[in-house]
């Protein structure tokens, strides 16, 4: 197997201390400089911080967008005919690679990555394609499952759900790797750094 299963349930403290010692599946576009609102550099100090608050975290568009996925799954499983469920995955191969997933299947390895926002809505239903910044989430959950494709499911109250399948790209995925790799060696470094020079 690919991953393990982590017992923890999302937006928890253990899941916040879980996800804080690794890299998950939203921070793959900061490593990789894809994320408009937030560098690699302030992960970086975020990861060598101790871990704040989900709220804290957050922010409104967040907030409703956690409000609305047991909503949001709920249609996806009418239009696709898959009942997925929410899990927190491990890769074995790399232990800081880390994906809290909206769904899984694992007898039929199908995965979904919901998304409940205004912007990502009217981004998808104009262009057909998933926007530049949640490819390497996309991604990164492939890398941790090791599945061929996943899911991504836009949907707002009122509105018609929009599905598109993406697939497993090894190029991105292998640089990606890398990347987070040099990443998470940075932030070991620093932590361990920190931790030496406490009295």
């Amino acid at each position: 197997m690919a991953f393990d299963v982590i017992d923890h349930d999302q937006g928890t403290g253990k899941w916040l201390a879980w996800r804080h010692d690794g890299i998950g599946a939203s921070e793959a576009a900061a490593v990789l400089g894809e994320n408009p609102w937030k560098s690699a550099n302030s992960l970086f100090k975020e990861k060598c911080a101790p871990p704040r608050s989900f709220a804290a975290a957050g922010n409104a568009a967040m907030a409703r967008g956690t409000a609305l996925e047991p909503h949001a799954r709920a249609r996806y499983a009418e239009a696709s005919g898959h009942d997925l469920q929410p899990a927190c995955l491990q890769s074995t191969a790399r232990p800081w690679q880390r994906a809290s997933l909206d769904g899984i299947d694992r007898a039929n390895q199908r995965l979904v990555e919901i998304k409940c926002g205004e912007k990502v809505y009217e981004h998808t239903a104009t262009t057909g394609t998933v926007p530049r910044y949640y490819i390497g989430q996309l991604q990164h959950i492939l890398a941790v499952t090791g599945f061929a494709a996943i899911d991504f499911w836009v949907w707002l109250p009122k509105r018609r759900g929009l599905l598109l399948t993406i697939l497993r790209d090894e190029p991105y995925i292998a640089r990606m790797a890398r990347l987070e790799a040099e990443f998470w060696a940075r932030v070991t470094d620093a932590r361990q750094i920190s931790c030496a020079s406490r009295p």
